[in-house]
């Protein structure tokens, strides 16, 4: 991406609309604040506070001061400082959620605006753009703000004066949450002025990670733990006019990809490293495609079994029959067709970790051998009279409530005790949607690695259907579509709702937005579930999808024509014609 200049943006690009062009100049015009403000109600006699549906408190600012220093003194600054900043990163990326809602049908600059907005509207700073330049498609950014009167920077001089770093960090991590959700790739921001240096404003700069040298100096206060990385990687050099928009790369190519930034990622990060030191037996819980294995595997190569082997079984996938033998390992005639003894997977696993995935599935005999070999370290092979010490880490993961399992009859309590010593709850990827940038951009980049394609990046309605998907299959489900979508797309293009939804997934579009112009709408399929459909992904042209449009504008503008005219980019009297062609025009009234 070229440079950009604060004192005036560079010539518009070809694919700009009008609107989009008045948007870049110096003097960026903002737009209207009242589609934001109207969404902040006050409930007093509830106790509550409401910004569209999120609720809010206010705060007093001496009290974010002495929350500051309480945690700088009691931590130290360079932990206090993470946890502040991913504080804020978590505000924006919930922030860009509302934004893609409020701003439906916008261009691509006063949707963006939404977030300087909010932290505006909600006490923080204001908000003065100075250069702006987005194309989520390609994957550019570039954002310079005036930050005034920042309410961060005040709490910490009242606290520490005047110093020589800067110290809006709660306001960085929003900027980078909000953006990052924007664009669905990671955008990192700098503070090159501050109030706490003494400058009479602050000044923020945000651009994709990549793009900053020394990245991992700021990158370092959005990570938990030792094994999640968020640093661009070395790579062969793609041609400057068709760069994979995801280059960052969150961790080597040999390592385990582990990315995220959301609270309850980073839980299980801070459980994992806490109990990896130990031999305690630790079992993951949560739904299928969640990543538990990803975690299990960590959790060895943290450990002091690192050195040892890590073997791991998916308990559902041996006959029953062949289990035993699998776990144990069998002697020459133990059964018919046992010609040579051979090692089972706890004697492979000796002086390392056994994690067996999917537990749920063992049979009850299974289970008793397994006790066995828990409590005692003993194993016996099928066929055999000799009992054998082994030194093994049983982890184990499963996506069924093992207790209810117990109540049922169908897994040993003695069994479930014993292997719940360590527990670690795996939240699903709809409850940890601030890690969604990240992850899109780390398989894209590993996808077009592996089928040898350069993809500039996913367009914005792309992104916007991605955070609305409820992620049924989560982790798993998000990498399957991202390869799918690659092999898709064309060389050098971007990734667009064609090329991800194509196998039925439905898309809540009661949070999605509607673009101007776009072919998404809200499709009422049978029952009455709106959703994403084949007919809103390929065939904008459709009756059911265009009559779907109609009505989600109409609904966006509180019934004002020139307004849901304004959403779907047309005048409002081809609106009007259209309303009358299917007979709608009463819903509008």
């Amino acid at each position: 991406m070229a440079k950009r200049h604060p004192e005036g943006p560079e010539p518009d690009s070809p694919g700009q609309t009008h609107r989009e062009r008045r948007a870049t100049p110096k003097g960026i015009r903002e737009p209207a604040f009242h589609d934001l403000a109207k969404r902040l109600r006050f409930a007093p006699q509830q106790g509550r506070i409401w910004l569209d549906d999120q609720r809010m408190m206010l705060m007093h600012v001496s009290s974010l001061g002495a929350l500051r220093q309480e945690l700088i003194e009691s931590l130290d600054k360079e932990t206090a400082r993470g946890l502040i900043t991913r504080i804020g990163y978590q505000a924006g990326t919930r922030d860009a959620a509302m934004a893609r809602k409020v701003r439906a049908g916008l261009n691509t600059y006063d949707d963006f605006l939404a977030g300087p907005q909010l932290v505006s509207l909600e006490g923080m700073v204001h908000c003065e753009p100075v250069a702006l330049d987005i194309d989520v498609q390609r994957g550019h950014y570039f954002g310079d703000f005036y930050l005034v009167d920042s309410s961060e920077a005040e709490a910490h001089i009242a606290g520490y004066g005047i110093g020589n770093e800067p110290v809006c960090w709660m306001l960085i991590g929003y900027a980078c949450g909000y953006t990052s959700a924007f664009m669905g790739r990671p955008i990192l921001w700098r503070e090159t002025e501050c109030r706490g240096m003494g400058h009479a404003k602050c000044r923020v700069v945000g651009k994709p990670v990549e793009e900053w040298e020394d990245a991992q100096d700021d990158l370092r206060f959005l990570r938990i733990g030792d094994f999640v990385k968020w640093a661009p990687q070395a790579e062969a050099p793609l041609p400057a006019t068709s760069r994979i928009a995801a280059r960052l790369s969150s961790a080597p190519e040999n390592s385990f990809g582990v990315v995220g930034i959301s609270a309850g990622f980073n839980t299980v990060c801070h459980m994992v490293n806490k109990v990896a030191p130990t031999d305690a037996t630790v079992l993951f819980l949560g739904e299928s495609g969640v990543g538990k294995e990803v975690f299990a595997n960590n959790l060895h190569r943290l450990s002091k079994r690192a050195d040892g082997p890590y073997v791991p079984v998916n308990c559902a996938s041996i006959p029953e029959h062949l289990m035993e033998s699998e776990l144990f390992g069998v002697e020459r005639g133990g059964f018919t067709g046992a010609t040579t003894s051979r090692a089972g997977r706890f004697e492979r696993a000796d002086h390392g970790t056994l994690f067996l995935d999917e537990i749920a599935t063992l049979s009850f005999t299974a289970q008793g051998k397994l006790l066995r070999a828990l409590q005692q370290g003993e194993i016996e092979r099928v066929g055999d009279t000799h009992i054998r010490q082994v030194d093994v880490r049983v982890v184990a993961a499963t996506n069924v409530n093992l207790r209810e399992a117990v109540k049922a009859g169908q897994f040993r309590q003695d069994l479930f005790f014993r292997l719940n010593v360590f527990p670690i709850q795996v939240p699903p990827l709809r409850e940890r949607r601030d890690d969604i940038p990240l992850m899109m951009n780390w398989f894209l980049q590993r996808m077009a690695r592996k089928h040898d394609k350069q993809i500039t990046g996913f367009r914005e309605r792309a992104v916007d259907a991605m955070f609305a998907y409820d992620w049924p299959g989560n982790v798993r489900e998000l990498e399957n579509m991202i390869e799918r979508a690659v092999i898709l797309a064309e060389d050098g293009g971007a990734l667009d709702l064609c090329h991800l939804f194509t196998s039925g997934e439905e898309v809540d579009t009661t949070a999605f937005m509607l673009k101007r112009g776009g072919s998404i709408g809200r499709v009422s399929e049978p029952g009455g579930a709106e959703s994403l459909s084949t007919a809103a992904l390929g065939h904008p042209g459709l009756a059911e999808t265009e009559v779907a449009m109609l009505r989600a504008a109409v609904v966006e503008a509180n019934g004002n024509l020139s307004h849901a005219a304004r959403v779907l980019g047309i005048s409002r009297p081809t609106l009007v014609y259209r309303l009358r062609k299917y007979d709608i025009m009463s819903e509008a009234r």
